[in-house]
């Protein structure tokens, strides 16, 4: 079965923007439930919201992003095989005027685009 690549970046890119408007608006717990299924797994909801805080009081909230990359892969570092797109953001955060964000998006085990990974350098 071929897998159409530009299909699951445009469906893993809409699931991570509407994952990173829970994140803007602070919804920790949201934001954790819309996340992959193994995600949830790895980091349960204190983990998550030392994590979400620890971000927020390093850096503060995202004042712009633009999508500057999305690449579809069937590994990532430290994950099983499987779809994945990565995607990077160039961000403006109030702490750091030239960051980037790294959403990790997987196709779940219900077929569904999820986030399963947050990064920010």
């Amino acid at each position: 079965m071929e897998i159409d690549e530009t299909a699951a970046e445009r469906d893993a890119s809409a699931a991570a923007e509407a994952w990173l408007a829970l994140v803007d608006a602070g919804e920790v717990e949201a934001s954790r439930e819309a996340t992959s299924t193994l995600f949830r797994r790895l980091v349960d909801g204190a983990q998550w919201r030392e994590s979400f805080e620890r971000v927020r009081s390093l850096f503060g909230r995202t004042l712009h992003r633009g999508l500057s990359d999305a690449r579809y892969t069937t590994s990532v570092p430290g994950a099983p095989d499987g779809e994945y797109v990565v995607m990077e953001y160039a961000a403006e955060l109030e702490r750091k005027q030239e960051a980037v964000e790294t959403v990790v998006a997987m196709r779940d085990e219900d077929g569904a685009w999820r986030v399963g990974g947050y990064f920010v350098r």
